[in-house]
């Protein structure tokens, strides 16, 4: 999430602390509380393709999508400050203050347990140009009354305490922290600081750790009132409501929040930044030396602004330069085998951004030839004529990514977030236009123009005699441009879907082919006719299995590299040209995954190239290379990641399976050599001997013709049989002692803690239930969970703690975690209160109001999960495959939870958890936390 849109928190929340309206009431004119009781009403702006614009006179603006195909509704608050903003000793005072507004606010004390009480999905994010903060929520009258109240009241009352800030700055501490263990991102971080020499575009989004360290709490409370106020704020509702209702309610929400008085005398007038960064007349070079296990090289090159009339061709050069398969980076580098992974992208900002190019190779291989390999091709661009069927493979994979995201509401309304941040957002539909009139010679024209040497940085500054300047236009006025667009698309806005078991049930049609795949096939309308399917390929037995290492997992990942009938390239402008995007995954011992998601038109087309990359793989010499190649990178790389060493070891700690088993996890280095050791042929073999329909599942859900999509599947896998039969791999229990592992991993600032045990459990058994309802309480749910709550809220050492379990609707042979990422400093603390809070759950049990909390929460994120067709076809073959249907599975176990009581929860939770027989894991650089905790303090 974090790579290349955007900063990004996993669960950003905390809590702040003015008094209850102090937030805008400093602010407010003198007749402020007369001027809240006055009703208020919204105002039509604009409307572009189901987006509609309102404005209330308080200068807040609101964009309705309403999308009758979704039981769910997102709401997403954006208010304009990111890093762009933040002044001297001010870095990272947007994030902190995303974070401070979880802690609650006088109407809403307790956030975070609101939102999971709700079963909502929810987050925070800040950006260099905006933060942004949402919930998704079922559609109820109840649901949409609270969260627009939530929003309003956080948005200007929430509490930024300085007491909370104790505790708070020390989670963004860690979240910094876990950033500095990506090569990646500390590259990209020390790129940009290079490249821009005055504007905060080149200042990380996190911030500096020592402001985030020492930030009063009376300048944070200050940044808050200049800039969480209507005027300088967007709320965005998408997904299923009433219209009615929910202007009315925003209007009374909202519209009683008085417009601020904006004025120098109050230090709250919001001035444009006016910084521009200065023409750069020479290479910038820099060397960033740490610990890991692979090379990058990047080359950062200053472009206009996300608006600017260029833009749209350097999107279209930045697809053309870093798209997988068929790119220039990817044919020069990763073709060649002098590296195994590369990209390129263009920074959309509101103001001049960048433009990246960038590769990796293993330690073993010359980064020396990689930087030649890039340079040559960024900057030989210009020189290298775009063909036809160049420009339009890039912008159809392009237009084809817009067009998906824009046939689902959920993402209309968080991707408002970016083009509103640019200055409206309406630009996004500009935008594609612009990108579907670029030409080759647009492309080429900006090449010459940007990908300049002496407008680049590499990472030492090398002088020349004669310069060649790239000077960046100022972002245009765009003004006049958005406010006479109109669209000519529509869009099909779908049907009203019931997400009750028993309704799902009633809908969906089961058939079985001659061969005995078992297809179920749910129709219904969707917004832009979407649709999604999913394959689940069973094959082989234990027997076979054995021994046979990577040979199965190489033969899945090569059914999208090449056909008999098209090359892997070739195979990728066909999924483009159709719409469709491809998923081929292995799903565990002997099983493969098949996903497709694309439009009913295009479904068809779409199936019978999936059946030819599953029946009919040409396993190309080349592509198996570089398949083996990416992941050994891939391997090689974790040797010194906390995270993949400490899960590596817990796992094995846990698993009962002997060396060779399908199932027994391997050491890295036993990764390594299995890898290194499958040949080819091995894997046509075992395709050969193996791949068939005939245990198969195949789940379709969204707009289709279901008989014609029923004959497809058959004409396309009916027939398809393996030799050799497929017998269920049967899953075993573990046994795991107490045990303490502490793994070292030099020069990484983040640690991983694990407390792993064998769970005899399994989904059918009656306690299955009031056991997940345990665990929602103990770790599940976010932040909320007592884990989480002990760990960050309370005690300030995790960004992010939690547990799961996992377990199998036949075996009892499940895994119980818990999990938390940490400062390795505080290694002792954390460990002891994780095992205390383990002891006290045991010991005194769970609450009947936590019980019942979790049980509407649990309750209400399965009903969520169903109202997403990519996890309903999931759920559709998992149905299938063992003979249940929603209404005798979801539903009972719905039905079940609603009677669970207290008592119930804590049996189960007793029974199948110990603090005794548990494996302990840490992993992190604690040798060197001790050397810097003994260095003298200044």
């Amino acid at each position: 999430m974090f790579l290349f849109r955007r900063a990004s928190i996993v669960a950003a929340c905390a809590v702040l602390a003015l008094p209850a309206a102090t937030a805008w009431a400093q602010n407010a004119p003198k007749d402020a509380k007369a001027a809240s009781t006055v009703p208020v009403a919204l105002r039509q702006v604009a409307a572009v393709e189901g987006i509609t614009e309102y404005a209330l006179p308080n200068g807040l603006r609101v964009l309705l999508v309403p999308d009758a195909t979704k039981p769910t509704f997102t709401i997403n608050l954006t208010v304009l400050v990111g890093s762009r903003h933040e002044g001297y000793g001010e870095t990272g005072m947007a994030h902190l203050l995303e974070h401070m507004l979880f802690k609650g606010s006088p109407r809403h004390k307790q956030a975070v347990k609101e939102m999971n009480d709700r079963g909502a999905q929810w987050n925070g994010t800040t950006w260099v140009d905006r933060t942004n903060y949402y919930e998704v929520v079922p559609s109820t009258d109840a649901n949409l009354e609270w969260a627009v109240d939530f929003e309003a009241d956080r948005f200007v009352n929430s509490f930024v305490s300085g007491e909370d800030l104790k505790t708070e700055f020390t989670v963004v501490r860690n979240e910094f922290e876990a950033g500095e263990n990506s090569p990646f991102r500390m590259l990209l971080q020390r790129s940009l600081a290079a490249a821009f020499e005055w504007h905060n575009y080149g200042k990380s989004t996190i911030g500096n750790k020592a402001d985030i360290e020492g930030v009063p709490i009376d300048r944070l409370q200050s940044f808050y009132r200049k800039y969480y106020q209507p005027d300088n704020a967007i709320l965005v509702l998408a997904g299923r409501y009433d219209a009615g209702k929910a202007m009315k309610l925003i209007a009374e929400k909202f519209g009683r929040i008085p417009r601020p008085v904006r004025s120098l005398d109050r230090g709250n007038v919001i001035f444009a930044t006016y910084t521009e960064e200065p023409v750069q007349d020479g290479e910038r070079i820099i060397n960033l030396r740490r610990t890991g296990d692979v090379k990058l090289v990047m080359f950062t090159y200053h472009i206009p602004s996300g608006t600017h009339p260029d833009f749209a061709a350097l999107d279209v050069l930045g697809t053309i330069l870093g798209t997988d398969v068929t790119g220039r980076l990817y044919k020069a580098i990763v073709d060649a085998k002098i590296g195994t992974s590369v990209g390129a992208f263009a920074w959309q900002f509101k103001e001049p951004g960048v433009l990246i190019a960038f590769a990796e190779t293993r330690k073993e291989q010359s980064i020396d030839s990689v930087r030649l390999a890039v340079e040559q091709v960024v900057e030989n661009f210009a020189r290298t004529p775009v063909d036809a069927a160049e420009l339009d493979r890039a912008k159809t994979e392009m237009l084809k990514n817009i067009e998906l995201t824009l046939n689902k509401s959920e993402d209309v309304g968080l991707g408002l977030s970016e083009w509103a941040a640019m200055g409206d957002w309406r630009f996004q539909f500009i935008h594609r236009d612009r990108i579907r009139k670029v030409t080759a010679a647009d492309v080429q024209r900006v090449a010459r123009q940007y990908l300049l040497s002496s407008n680049r940085t590499l990472g030492m500054f090398h002088p020349t005699e004669s310069p060649v300047r790239a000077d960046v236009p100022r972002t245009p006025d765009f003004g006049a441009l958005v406010a006479s667009y109109t669209s000519t698309e529509t869009r099909a806005v779908g049907e009203a879907f019931d997400v009750n078991p028993a309704r799902i049930d009633a809908r969906v049609r089961k058939s079985i082919l001659a061969n005995g795949m078992k297809v179920a096939l749910l129709p219904k309308q969707t917004r832009g006719g979407a649709v999604s399917l999913a394959i689940e390929l069973r094959f082989a037995s234990e027997q076979a299995l054995t021994g046979k290492g990577d040979i199965p997992g190489l033969m899945v990942s090569m059914l999208e590299r090449g056909t008999t009938a098209r090359s892997r390239s070739q195979m990728k402008d066909t999924l483009d040209k159709l719409k469709a995007r491809l998923g081929v995954y292995s799903a565990g011992a002997g099983t493969a995954r098949l996903t497709l998601e694309t439009t009913k038109e295009n479904l068809l087309p779409a199936i019978r190239l999936l059946a030819e990359a599953a029946r009919r793989p040409s396993f190309p010499p080349d592509e198996f290379e570089k398949l083996k190649l990416e992941q050994q990178a891939q391997l090689e790389q974790q040797r010194t990641e906390p995270q993949a060493l400490g899960f590596i070891q817990a796992q094995r700690l846990v698993s009962p399976y002997p060396k060779g088993h399908p199932m027994y996890v391997q050491t890295l280095d036993e990764s390594l050599e299995s890898l290194k050791a499958v040949t080819l042929e091995q894997v046509k073999a075992f395709h050969a001997a193996f791949l068939g329909a005939q245990a198969a599942d195949a789940a379709v859900a969204g707009d289709f013709d279901a008989d014609a999509v029923a004959r497809g599947l058959a004409e396309e896998f009916g027939t398809w049989r393996a030799p050799q039969p497929y017998v269920r791999v049967k899953r075993l229990l573990g046994k795991v002692d107490s045990t303490v592992v502490k793994i070292e991993t030099p020069d990484k600032k983040n640690a991983l803690f694990l407390a792993a045990q064998p769970l005899n459990l399994r989904s059918r058994d009656p306690e299955w239930v009031a056991f997940r309802i345990a665990s929602f309480i103990f770790g599940e749910s976010p932040l909320s969970a007592r884990i989480g709550e002990r760990l960050r809220q309370k005690e300030g050492l995790s960004y992010g703690a939690g547990a799961f379990s996992n377990t199998d609707v036949e075996d009892r042979a499940g895994s119980y975690i818990i999990n938390a990422i940490y400062n390795p400093a505080n290694n002792e603390k954390l460990v002891a209160s994780a095992r205390e809070e383990l002891e006290k759950s045991l010991k005194e049990g769970f609450t009947a109001d936590e019980v019942e909390k979790a049980k509407t929460a649990w309750l209400q994120s399965r009903f969520q999960v169903r109202a997403e067709d990519r996890s309903l076809v999931g759920m559709m073959l998992l149905r299938s495959e063992f003979g249940m249907t929603f209404d005798g599975w979801d539903g009972d176990i719905e039905r079940r939870t609603a009677k669970l009581t207290v008592a119930d929860v804590n049996a189960a939770w007793r029974r199948y958890v110990s603090a005794q027989k548990v494996a302990w894991v840490v992993a992190g650089d604690f040798a060197g936390a001790k050397k810097e905790d003994t260095k003298p303090k200044p």
